[in-house]
């Protein structure tokens, strides 16, 4: 025999999970005892709360190498992490030994269907029921704390009169709730006999479909257990197919922030380093390459769009690709740069996005280079007969995007017959020491690097020495990304 629905109420913040309840003093609180009386049986449990979480594992680091005689490259590994949502979170969190489930039941007509207000879980724990009479009132009660929602499908949709048959949609209500609830379990109620207008509703979105007439306590509970647990098992999947999706758009961009250097014919040896900040586990908007022109020109580059996200590190590898373009066609200093900024001007979806930029070309000879920067931090040089130094950086100019019409002057540095060329972005200064607020800086850097040259480190072990040091005087992963870039020349 149907029980009655309960009368509408307000959902308290407590059981909703947006507030904590208050310890009671002497007794039920009146709310309680509303409560209590309302739903006619034992004082409810409210559900655990559903906190949003979000793991990141930070990415493998990535690290590239190319000899003098036969370049070789180690591709970087960048590792995807998903993120749980709220609305994950109820799907994820049903199997909780302390979760109470709550079932959200959309019925204008109590007496039509036989709904047994004595559900019970797996563990023989009553469900919670709560009881919208139309759309309107079930947005309001549909708190992350509802598991799963029972759909009459006879009910209106918004702007509709009836949903009986005729109408242009008959699952019009519930594609309404799927949009309005895309995370929870959805069961669809129908009139006994409509087994094909149930069946369209579960290929339209819904776990399944009970008839009214049929419907019982037992059969009810089983069904719930059973859409909450598929809806739970459809998130999973949709998640790892998410991940699987963000993994090849991350491989993609690292094809195109972290290229292979084009230094064939060059006596000059490559190697590189990349590793993302805490906060991400794919590439942000740091970028290098390295390319020789056909007139032994060793040309290298590194950059850093402001900001983090798949947005930044398409518009690093839309300036990484020009500028390898340009180069390749013969532009040089302030021609090159002042082109790449309109580049950037273009590109950008905010005016106030800009980009650091580093760059070098080194003659045939590899005596001399002309010097560019763009608002970037000064490159390291490192010769044996003098301790490792930054190079000159009195013309600096602006970054990318920030001033129409800048200049960017070259500046002509002497290398001498050997020595090591470290390029890298601010993510490698700017990591704290310790616990202060103290950060390491281009001084307390080419301090580092000393040391470690002094003890023999050179190549891509260097780079990995210096990225670890800095990440442990941080005490812990970097909040910013870090690229850097190693030429050496070597007689």
């Amino acid at each position: 025999m149907p029980v009655p629905v309960p009368r509408q109420r307000a959902i308290p913040a407590v059981e909703s999970g947006q507030a904590q309840a208050a310890p009671a003093v002497g007794g039920p609180s009146k709310e309680e005892a509303v409560r209590n009386e309302e739903a006619g049986r034992d004082e409810a449990t409210p559900a655990d709360d559903n906190d949003a979480t979000r793991n990141a594992t930070p990415a493998e680091d990535a690290h590239q190498g190319a000899s003098t005689t036969g370049m070789s490259t180690t591709g970087v590994s960048a590792t995807g992490a998903t993120g749980v949502s709220c609305g994950d979170a109820v799907a994820a969190g049903v199997g909780s030994a302390h979760t109470t489930l709550t079932l959200l039941l959309i019925e204008d007509d109590p007496t039509a269907a036989p709904i047994v207000r004595d559900v019970r879980d797996s563990d023989d724990r009553p469900i919670r029921v709560r009881t919208a009479r139309n759309l309107t009132e079930a947005e309001r009660l549909l708190t992350d704390d509802v598991h799963c929602i029972l759909l009459d499908l006879a009910l209106p949709a918004p702007g509709r009169a009836s949903a009986a048959a005729g109408d242009d949609d008959e699952l019009a209500v519930l594609r309404h709730v799927l949009r309005l609830a895309p995370r929870h379990a959805v069961l669809a109620l129908t009139a006994s006999g409509d087994a094909e207008r149930g069946a369209e509703a579960v290929r339209v979105g819904a776990q399944d479909y009970l008839f009214k007439d049929e419907l019982d306590g037992r059969l009810l509970s089983r069904a719930i257990r059973y859409a909450v647990e598929r809806k739970r098992s459809d998130t999973a999947e949709r998640r790892l197919a998410e991940g699987k999706l963000r993994a090849q758009e991350n491989a993609r961009l690292e094809r195109g922030l972290l290229p292979t250097p084009l230094l064939e014919g060059s006596p000059l040896r490559f190697a590189a380093r990349y590793r993302p900040g805490r906060s991400r586990a794919l590439l942000g908007g740091d970028f290098y390459d390295t390319v020789r022109t056909p007139d032994g020109t060793v040309h290298a580059m590194i950059g850093d769009v402001c900001g983090h996200g798949p947005d930044e590190a398409a518009l690093g590898v839309e300036l990484r690709i020009a500028w390898r373009a340009l180069t390749l066609a013969g532009l040089c200093g302030d021609q090159l740069l002042n082109t790449l900024q309109q580049v950037l001007e273009h590109e950008r979806d905010d005016d106030e996005i800009f980009a650091t930029l580093c760059t070098v070309d080194i003659a045939p000879d590899g005596r001399r280079a002309g010097l560019c920067l763009a608002g970037h931090p000064a490159p390291l040089i490192a010769r044996p007969d003098r301790p490792a130094r930054l190079l000159p950086h009195d013309n600096n100019g602006p970054a990318l995007g920030l001033l129409p019409g800048a200049r960017w002057p070259r500046t002509q540095v002497e290398l001498g017959a050997e020595w090591s060329l470290m390029m890298y972005t601010d993510g490698l200064i700017e990591g704290r020491i310790g616990e202060g607020r103290e950060r390491l800086g281009q001084d307390g850097m080419v301090e580092m690097i000393r040391r470690q040259l002094s003890e023999g480190l050179s190549g891509e072990g260097l780079l990995r020495a210096a990225v670890n040091e800095v990440r442990e005087l941080n005490g812990g992963e970097l909040t910013d990304d870090v690229a850097v870039v190693l030429l050496d020349r070597v007689p």
